[in-house]
């Protein structure tokens, strides 16, 4: 309990102190990493853009400058000497060439302000600029890999629109580049340039210009793959950093600018670990803080927790608390204590209790028993009634073939009075049977009824034009009331007729000679649910002997009957026809005093 209690405050001053402040770093952080990252981005991708920007409009003016000079007239003319006063003063104005050379349209060298113009019938710039395009090629390396250079080209056309030869100037790079590589982004920020195939073509380090392929690192990817450029990557160092790239108009060129970014994100890392530093010691102080508290709490609670340990074995002789303080915590002692007494007196109440209880569950327990027979005494009537309609679908069969035998008999002219009258005995046994076997299998499978509007003023009539005959061969008074106008019902005409003669045979059966049979319908009303008031109460009532009132419960059950020679099916047969009605049949008998089956059908 004191461990429990000490560590929900703990937990308690976590969340009131500790959570908010971790909540409150996160965010700082997380805030001042994506500041960070916003303004290193925006700082890249601007570096980039300007030195691209500088770089391409450096190379359009290179460009420039050759079509003005094949488009030149002292170059038309062929002579080298105008030709070369020319070119000479052009190579020392704009101090970027170092070569300016002109080629036939066989490749022989025609001119060259080097004086080492090379052929050029197999160079790319060469037979570009034959098919009249200018041509500006990868910047290369010259032999004693000092100076970067590339060479723009461009056709020489004649005054008749021919091309008459081929201008190529080598353009040095080093003072344009040693421009666009220079940035200031700490002392991590470099800047490079790189053609389409990976080479590096400008670097802070020459020995990886010409030399180095990075086709294969995420820093290739994401400058070239604009669907799924990332503004943090892997460069070819092997190394995080924040990136941005430019594309050099004109070329497969992309100029890369690139910064680490531990270096970007020191000053959100001083940040962490001052949040880490200011996390430990809360938590150290809601330690010592919780540590006091438990102190000044936790002892009376202790105190309390042994005196509830004592009222619940019930020893409340030892339940005996004392405080001084007047805090919550003297009001809870004070209530504790009231609580005991209460409890204590509730104990004696409860006790009695507890003997009343036991006496009931016992009964109650008898009748969960008398239940559980009555369950299984159903189960097992089920079962007899599925085995007594296999027996009977078994034994109609043989039957039938056994009365058409007799039948044929019957027929028999020659056949002596003795044996006729046996005959007559055996179909009478026979027809008994069957009518019992019929009375199994309606039990067992009840057919569907078919519905249809029935006027139960005329099938009652119907039923009775079968019982009268008996009534009167028994000298029994029939009683009706069955007035006109009667709600009609929705049921099938033939089995409700055979329920109703079932149960007026049975009360005629109970009757023996003499007596009095009542045949009683008239329209009903739910009197527990006025609003139910389509009902047909039909009532047949007997003055006969009455039954036992241990034999009710069990009146519907399947093969249950009090008769010598029943089969105890009719009246369960008679409560399914009309539960498939949407009705029910109620029994009231009194022994002595007669009995009377009430069916309930709802009217259509």
């Amino acid at each position: 309990m004191p461990g429990s209690m000490q560590l929900k405050l703990m937990l308690l001053l976590f969340a009131f102190v500790l959570v908010p402040l971790c909540t409150v770093g996160i965010f700082s952080v997380r805030t001042a990493e994506e500041l960070i990252l916003n303004m290193a981005t925006n700082q890249i991708e601007h570096v980039a853009a300007d030195k691209a920007a500088l770089l391409e409009r450096w190379i359009s003016e290179r460009k420039a400058d050759i079509q003005v000079l094949a488009g030149s007239s002292v170059l038309s003319l062929l002579d080298t000497g105008q030709m070369a006063s020319y070119l000479e003063s052009v190579r020392r104005h704009y101090k970027v060439y170092s070569d300016i050379s002109l080629v036939s349209t066989q490749g022989d060298p025609i001119y060259s302000s080097s004086g080492t113009a090379a052929r050029g019938e197999k160079e790319p710039w060469f037979r570009e600029s034959l098919r009249g395009a200018l041509h500006a090629s990868d910047i290369s390396l010259n032999p004693d890999q000092t100076a970067s250079f590339f060479r723009i080209s461009a056709p020489l056309v004649g005054r008749g629109g021919k091309i008459e030869g081929v201008l190529c100037a080598t353009v040095g790079t080093n003072a344009i580049l040693s421009d666009v590589l220079r940035i200031s982004l700490g002392k991590t920020g470099e800047c490079y340039l790189v053609n389409g195939e990976g080479t590096f073509l400008a670097h802070k380090e020459p020995r990886r210009i010409l030399t180095q392929n990075i086709a294969q690192s995420e820093s290739f990817k994401n400058i070239f793959d604009t669907r799924n450029r990332r503004i943090t990557y892997i460069d070819y160092r092997g190394v995080e950093v924040i990136g941005a790239s430019a594309r050099v108009g004109g070329t497969d060129w992309a100029l890369v600018v690139e910064q680490d970014r531990d270096e970007a994100f020191q000053s959100a890392d001083k940040l962490r670990h001052y949040v880490v530093l200011i996390v430990a010691l809360s938590t150290l102080g809601a330690l010592i803080s919780a540590w006091l508290l438990s102190r000044y709490i936790l002892l009376p609670i202790r105190k309390l927790s042994e005196a509830a340990d004592c009222l619940a074995r019930g020893e409340f002789d030892r339940v005996n608390i004392e405080t001084n303080r007047s805090d919550e915590i003297g009001t809870l002692y004070s209530a504790f204590e009231d609580m005991a007494r209460q409890l204590e007196d509730r104990q004696s109440r409860l006790e009695e209790r507890v003997t009343l209880r036991e006496a009931e569950l016992k009964e109650t327990d008898v009748l969960l028993k008398q239940t559980r027979q009555a369950a299984a005494r159903s189960q097992q009537l089920a079962s007899l009634g599925r085995l007594a309609a296999g027996v009977a679908h078994e034994i109609r069969t043989p039957l039938t073939s056994l009365k058409m035998f007799l039948e044929d008999l019957e027929l028999d002219a020659d056949m002596a009075p003795e044996a006729e009258a046996d005959l007559k005995v055996a179909m009478i046994q026979i027809q008994r049977m069957e009518a019992t076997i019929h009375r199994f299998l309606s039990f067992a499978r009840p057919q569907d009824p078919v519905f249809a509007e029935v006027d139960l003023k005329e099938l009652m009539e119907d039923a009775l034009l079968v019982v009268r005959p008996r009534a009167n061969q028994q000298e029994t008074f029939l009683r009706t009331a069955i007035p006109r106008g009667l709600p009609t019902v929705l049921g099938d005409r033939k089995q409700l007729g055979e329920a109703l003669l079932n149960l007026m045979v049975n009360a005629l059966e109970a009757l023996g000679n003499r007596g009095e049979l009542g045949v009683e319908v008239a329209p009903w009303t739910n009197p527990a649910n006025k609003s139910d008031s389509d009902w047909v109460r039909i009532d047949i009532k007997d003055t006969g002997p009455g039954i036992e009132a241990e034999n009710l419960p069990r009146l519907f059950d399947p093969f249950f009957t009090t008769k010598a020679t029943g089969t105890g099916l009719g009246l369960s047969i008679v409560a399914g026809t009309v539960q498939r009605h949407g009705g029910r049949v109620e029994v009231c008998s009194l022994p002595g005093e007669g009995t009377v089956f009430s069916v309930f059908l709802p009217a259509s």
